[in-house]
């Protein structure tokens, strides 16, 4: 028994890390990139990774249902709202012209705001 305590604290360990690598990450990326797209790239995607990795590690350290359900829950909404966020927030900015046309490599919406 010990030994399987050993190693679900060597699992959490690793995944907390991996989730304050991503948050860090996340906020270089705010603050380093040039525009609002790439800005928006680099705070959802490190966002939704860490967030996994903590849900899992909860998930790890409490194998019950109750955990476990909740755990895919969070996973699924997420998993759900952080694009359709994302995809809205880029929208409004494309519209508001907060968006530098020239790093775009090909302009689908030009025209059709």
């Amino acid at each position: 028994m010990d030994g399987l305590m050993d190693f679900r604290d060597y699992v959490t360990a690793a995944l907390v890390l991996l989730a304050a690598f991503l948050c860090f990450a996340a906020g270089v990326g705010l603050l380093r990139l040039p525009d609002v797209l790439s800005r928006l790239h680099a705070a959802t995607k490190p966002q939704i990774l860490g967030l996994m990795a903590i849900v899992v590690d909860v998930a790890f350290s409490n194998p019950d249902v109750g955990t476990i359900t909740l755990a895919i829950a969070i996973l699924l909404f997420q998993g759900l709202t952080a694009p359709v966020s994302a995809h809205m927030v880029g929208r409004a900015a494309y519209r508001t012209d907060h968006v530098r046309r020239d790093l775009l490599l090909r302009d689908e919406l030009a025209g059709r705001q």
